[in-house]
């Protein structure tokens, strides 16, 4: 029979008196994904129950499904011929006061994802929570607490160093603003955060406007988010290479390469609305005043295009973004290409400062590029242009980022890899795929590798096979699924994602769950002989433990 696991038992110990955050491993020490969790004194003989699950821990990995961890031969985490697969964690993994939250949760998810076949798992490392009491007072504890636990389950990492708030976009299910000293610096000085043409203030992210100025506290931007990723590294430095695979370096809103165009907070945008151009605050102001000086046309640099539009208007309602609108025009390229300059020169800065501080350390530097496809069937292609991307019907905007990214030895990690042109709304002219199809083409022209996700939770078959899919011919180096929690380990969602791992891994087949598998279990785990005759309760999957633990 085939065999699912439940425990509500803590497979981890408070403290690992092994773990390489207490001290450097020796030669002697067993690998990370073997680690002992010490009983405590008197402890009571192990549960039917948790005797089950050391079995099939043991024996999970002689059938071949369960992942043993990154080993040579590999590259960026990849088995030979696969593509790796990881697993966002909550938002709220580590919450606004800097505890881990739901650590048994998490730990029984740990084990059902590394049954599963998961590579490992990724997490927001908040500005906001790491640096909330002060400037250079930094608190990594709940972190270091989530690394041994991944350490032990086996599994490796992807850390974000996010930047950004969390709360006010699609997805954010929780709110951590950046540091409170931060907040200080915006009410003394709004004009540090990007601005839309009413004056509308987005608090998200600091304007890379400012950039190069000291406005916080003394320190730039980039000298700030540099002395936090070397603080990290200082911290992690054992991890590093190993256990912590990747440094996704977050640029913008949701840790992602663009200006905050389309806010979601108090209604301001609506799906498929083109959003709005962020260049009011006045750094940014003073920098396209300096650029239509250069350009020999003062008056260009007197605000952005008056004619753009709001929110949540069409193209077509726009004198701008129309089929034969202000943007085809001189000043509509010069403003353009400007902005969009912008939003490179601040990429470009920011994963300088990553690649001076992660350079040598073994892990993989990754930037995320925004999935951005309504109205990419229109000529403008509005969306992408408010949001930084100058993309247009005759102008690829992918291929200079990707040609930065190729400079900083850093992966391109792009979303809505899930999305098919045929479930879009028609009259918002969408096109994932083929935007999908662009950005593979601007990668492999640069050199630099693809990764990807999806953009919105998805749970069916349709959206697993078109991402196996688009990696089967893309090379990608590595995917991470969207979303931890409850829904993924509830009963028919298991079943489609432990399948999905495998075709993955597989390089893009995607073969049926044994037939022996009849009671449509959560989790396949091979055959272990000394449980053959038992039934459930005895045998049930650590999914369905996990589910019930959120």
């Amino acid at each position: 029979m085939a065999l699912t696991l439940r425990s509500t038992t803590s497979f981890l110990s408070p403290v690992d008196p092994t773990s390489k955050l207490l001290h450097k491993p020796g030669a002697d020490d067993a690998p990370p994904s073997c680690a002992a969790v010490p009983a405590p004194p008197h402890a009571a003989a192990p549960s039917r129950r948790l005797r089950l699950v050391r079995a099939a821990a043991a024996a999970a990995p002689a059938a071949g499904l369960l992942h043993a961890g990154g080993g040579a031969g590999q590259e960026h985490g990849r088995a030979r011929g696969g593509v790796p697969v990881y697993v966002m964690l909550p938002l709220d993994t580590v919450g606004p006061g800097g505890q881990l939250s739901r650590q048994r949760a998490v730990a029984a998810s740990l084990m059902a994802l590394r049954g599963a076949g998961v590579e490992g798992v990724m997490v927001d490392v908040w500005w906001g929570v790491v640096e909330r009491e002060g400037p250079g007072r930094y608190d990594w504890e709940a972190y270091a607490e989530l690394v041994r636990m991944v350490e032990r389950a086996g599994l490796r990492l992807q850390a974000v160093m996010s930047f950004h708030q969390c709360g006010g976009n699609v997805g954010d299910t929780c709110n951590i603003p950046l540091p409170p000293w931060v907040l200080e610096e915006m009410s003394s000085n709004p004009d540090i955060v990007y601005t839309d043409r009413s004056g509308r203030r987005n608090p998200e992210y600091i304007s890379l406007g400012c950039d190069t100025l000291p406005v916080l506290k003394g320190r730039t931007p980039i000298q700030v988010y540099t002395d936090y990723m070397r603080s990290f590294r200082e911290r992690f430095r054992d991890y590093l290479g190993n256990v912590i695979a990747e440094i996704q370096v977050g640029m913008g809103p949701c840790g992602e390469l663009r200006y905050p165009s389309y806010p979601e907070a108090n209604g301001t945008w609506r799906f498929p609305g083109i959003g709005e151009f962020q260049c009011y605050d006045k750094y940014m102001r003073a920098s396209l005043e300096a650029a239509a000086v250069a350009a020999g046309h003062e008056v260009w640099g007197r605000g952005g295009p008056h004619d753009a539009g709001e929110y949540k208007q069409m193209p077509e309602e726009t004198g701008f973004f129309r089929h034969d609108g202000t943007w085809s025009t001189e000043y509509g390229q010069f403003f353009l290409e400007w902005y969009s300059g912008m939003l490179l020169e601040h990429g470009d800065r920011v994963l300088a400062a990553a690649e001076a501080v992660f350079g040598g350390t073994g892990a993989t530097l990754s930037a995320k590029v925004a999935g951005i496809h309504w109205h990419y069937g229109t000529r403008s292609h509005a969306a992408e242009l408010t949001a930084g991307y100058y993309n247009t019907r005759h102008r690829d905007g992918y291929a200079p980022i990707a040609r930065m990214l190729a400079k900083r030895g850093a992966v391109l990690n792009f979303t809505c890899m899930e999305m098919k042109d045929e479930q879009q709304p028609q009259h918002a002219s969408c096109s994932p795929e083929q935007l999908v199809r662009q950005v593979k083409a601007a990668a492999s022209a640069a050199g630099v590798e693809l990764a990807g996700e999806n953009a919105l939770e998805r749970y069916d078959e349709a959206a697993f096979s078109q991402v196996v899919s688009t990696a089967s011919g893309a090379g990608m180096a590595a995917f991470t699924y969207l979303r931890m929690n409850k829904t993924l380990f509830d009963g028919d969602n298991w079943r489609q994602f432990v399948s999905f791992v495998r075709a993955m891994a597989d390089g893009g087949t995607r073969p049926a769950l044994p037939r022996c598998d009849t009671g449509h279990s959560d989790l396949y785990v091979g055959f272990l002989d000394a449980a053959k005759e038992r039934k459930a309760p005895e045998a049930e999957g650590a999914a369905t433990a996990t589910a019930a633990a959120f």
